[in-house]
């Protein structure tokens, strides 16, 4: 059972300190994971509660490298008084281009603190994609690592927007990205001697926008994994986005002195709200790793003595699978981490424990059971229950009228932890008109209030967690010197039955069918990645040099199915770096 405080203990704490509390909960009879937040639902409030609390905690791990709470709040005070003195303040939207580690630990709660807007962007990202999101997000600041994985960020996006790069290093303004004012590399930051302003000053005037910063203000722009036509920006609020986190600890088992490892990057939920923040919210140690690598990954493990190992199954599988394996000690893992990394005999039966449900728009989970505990054999291969104050209904997609328990729909969703909205879309476009979130996804609730995910509405599909749009990758298929036409899907990774990946049947890959004389799978492959982010570049192909050979309904559209069994008996993989 995850470490923590009784509920008398951690009251006792906060009041000497002066915290109020609002909620707080602790280690009853049922083992629930104890969680106190503070009276304002706030990034510098939980910054305060946490060094109050756990100051000589370590609050990040990274590689070689570690930090405790009351280092991470110093260390990010100091930033932000720097970042406030170039100019950035409540509302700004700074942009992040970073590594997984304390250096983005640091900037992201250096920015959030004084309530601007974080804006975590991938590192995949291909020039196109990066400059698009700059743009819908309305970047104000941005801050890019010099180099990684021999990538030169700032370079790159010069070759799609000429002279950006040199203006907003310089502080003017380019046609390209209009909002953008600055750009800094991560090794450059300003600091609170950056300026003429003398630094208690500009801690002051940091001291004076934390209290500013309220729980309905916007905490973080956070990108879906590519969109139709322009990406997805969700926004969501301190208070609905910490509110999230820590309605999800408990399913997660995650608690007071727990060391959590996840793999995921910190651009997206599951390594922001999943990793970094819970960390914060439930006064844990997470374990992160700039760019992961099985042999290296094992032996941090072990010297960092793992508590809980959370991510995608084919992350722990990866691992599962090296040589170093069955050497490394993990034997401090409890029951909630993945199965592939756990002891065979301590390994739930298939389904037998609830898939943790949720998406970028609900910031994580929002259904789930807890992950050390099996479910009612009734409901093996269900998504668990609701959180507290999470809504579901299920409707009829075409009309909207709720159906009966078990019935599949469309979920709906209303609750404190969904998002306040998508730029760029009115609330009309997004929530229904008594306020639920139209996710698109396919469902049933039965009658004791277990949900039950049946897929999408839509064709979009998820390769390794990350959000693949069919109609994307078309388009840049179709955008290649001698492809006439491009059809996407998904097909089972590895092979009709999923056995050639790690992750089983539940692994996905992205399949394209294209229309074209002059190309050659390894060509498409190489062209492609120039284009789109690794994980929507097709790895199986099947390149048709006559159109009428792709299959249609008699409506004149594309027959996915069959266009699914002809990419499974004559396509071929692609190459793999």
């Amino acid at each position: 059972m995850p470490q923590v405080e009784t509920e008398a203990e951690t009251e006792a704490e906060t009041e000497a300190a002066g915290e109020a509390v609002v909620e707080t909960a602790g280690a009853g009879d049922d083992g629930r994971v104890g969680v106190v937040l503070p009276a304002e639902l706030t990034i510098p409030a939980l910054l305060a509660l946490r060094r109050r609390l756990d100051g000589a905690v370590q609050a990040l791990v990274n590689d070689d490298e570690a930090v405790t709470f009351t280092e991470l709040d110093d260390a990010s005070r100091a930033l932000a008084a720097g970042l406030v003195g170039a100019g950035v303040s409540k509302g700004s939207r700074v942009g992040l281009v970073m590594a997984n580690g304390i250096e983005w630990a640091t900037a992201a709660l250096a920015v959030m603190r004084v309530g601007a807007v974080l804006v975590p962007l991938s590192t995949l990202l291909r020039p196109p994609e990066l400059l698009a999101q700059l743009r819908v997000a309305a970047v104000t600041e941005l801050v890019v690592v010099p180099r990684l994985r021999g990538r030169d960020y700032l370079a790159e996006l010069e070759t799609v927007a000429p002279g950006l790069v040199a203006d907003a290093r310089a502080g003017r303004r380019h046609a390209a990205v209009p909002s953008l004012r600055r750009i800094w590399r991560s090794d450059e930051l300003p600091d609170a001697t950056s300026t003429t302003v003398p630094s208690a000053a500009l801690l002051d005037v940091v001291d004076g926008l934390e209290r500013a910063v309220r729980p309905a203000d916007d905490l973080v722009v956070l990108f879906t994994s590519g969109s139709r036509s322009t990406p997805k920006g969700v926004v969501h609020t301190h208070g609905n986005g910490l509110r999230a986190v820590a309605a999800s600890l408990d399913c997660r088992r995650i608690g007071r002195g727990e060391r959590l490892y996840i793999p995921m990057p910190f651009f997206w939920t599951g390594g922001f709200g999943g990793g970094l923040l819970s960390a914060l919210v439930a006064g844990a140690t997470l374990l992160a790793e700039a760019v992961p690598e099985p042999a290296r990954t094992l032996a941090f493990l072990e010297r960092e003595r793992v508590t809980l190992f959370r991510g995608w199954p084919d992350q722990a599988a990866r691992l599962a699978a090296h040589p170093a394996f069955a050497a490394t000690d993990l034997s401090a893992l409890r029951p909630a981490s993945l199965p592939a990394v756990l002891p065979a005999a301590s390994r739930p039966a298939p389904g037998a424990r609830a898939n943790l449900f949720g998406m970028t728009e609900t910031f994580g989970p929002y259904c789930g059971s807890r992950l050390d505990t099996d479910l009612p054999p009734d409901k093996h291969g269900s998504c668990g229950q609701p959180f507290a104050g999470v809504e579901v209904r299920i409707v009829d997609p075409d009309t909207g009228a709720a159906v009966a328990p078990g019935a599949e729909g469309e979920i709906r969703l209303r609750g404190p932890n969904v998002m306040r909205g998508i730029i760029g879309r009115s609330h009309s476009e997004v929530f229904d008109a008594d306020g639920f979130y139209r996710t698109a996804d396919r469902g049933a609730l039965d009658a004791d209030g277990y949900l039950w995910y049946r897929g999408r509405l839509d064709d979009m599909f998820k390769v390794s967690g990350a959000t693949v749009y069919p109609m994307e990758v078309e388009a840049a298929l179709r955008a290649l010197p001698g492809v006439a036409d491009a059809y996407v899907t998904d097909l089972p990774a590895g092979g009709a039955d999923g056995a050639g990946r790690e992750g089983g049947a539940d692994a996905r890959e992205v399949a394209a069918v294209v229309v074209s004389s002059a190309h050659d799978p390894e060509q498409l492959t190489e062209q492609a990645r120039a284009r789109l982010s690794s994980f929507k570049v097709p790895t199986r192909w099947l390149v048709l040099g006559d159109p009428h050979r792709v299959p249609r309904l008699a409506s004149g559209k594309v027959d996915i199915n069959a266009l699914r069994r002809l990419l499974t008996e004559e396509g071929v993989a692609g190459p793999r770096r």
